[in-house]
């Protein structure tokens, strides 16, 4: 069994910068794809960024140009930079991976933006 480990939520003001972090709890898990999805009690889950294993990566139009997913090679370990953030990014976000084996979910991170 797998397990994704997320980081890097927060407080952050309108504007500013936050870094999430997901590792895969295997070094040699290989997934297709690996990916940050976010959630409020208001709404469904939804997928914000997305990469895949040979590189190619995609986002939800709410978050482009002001977010970036990058990740190892394997994509074992991978980042979702946030900047300019907004008051309507406020959710917890949710890290996925797609593998052989199955679909994965971390436990969630809480992300506020709030002045």
């Amino acid at each position: 069994q797998v397990q994704l480990v997320e980081s890097g939520g927060g407080l952050v003001q309108p504007g500013g910068s936050l870094r999430l972090s997901c590792a895969a709890s295997r070094s040699n898990f290989s997934p297709y794809y690996m990916g940050w999805y976010r959630q409020t009690p208001e709404n469904e889950r939804e997928l914000v960024a997305r990469i895949a294993n040979d590189g190619s990566v995609g986002y939800a139009d709410s978050v482009k140009g002001r977010f970036t997913i990058n990740g190892d090679s394997a994509i074992n370990t991978v980042y979702l930079q946030m900047n300019n953030l907004k008051s309507e990014d406020t959710a917890v976000y949710f890290c996925n991976a797609k593998a052989p084996s199955g679909s994965y979910w971390g436990q969630g991170t809480q992300v506020t933006v709030s002045s």
